[in-house]
């Protein structure tokens, strides 16, 4: 895998928003938790493609 796909400044932060979502979603019914984490994951994902300029 080429070093620029597995950056920590990438990994980290949705590290970090999967056991936020566990933590704070503890009262979230299993589909509500599945919406919110793609919902979020698309938006860090259109960011980063734009970002980089892949978009």
């Amino acid at each position: 895998m080429p070093p620029d796909l597995l950056r920590l400044d990438i990994v980290v932060p949705v590290l970090i928003y999967c056991a936020l979502l566990l933590w704070v979603g503890r009262g979230l019914s299993w589909t509500a938790k599945l919406a919110t984490a793609v919902v979020t994951l698309a938006l860090v994902l259109c960011i980063v493609l734009v970002e980089r300029g892949w978009l």
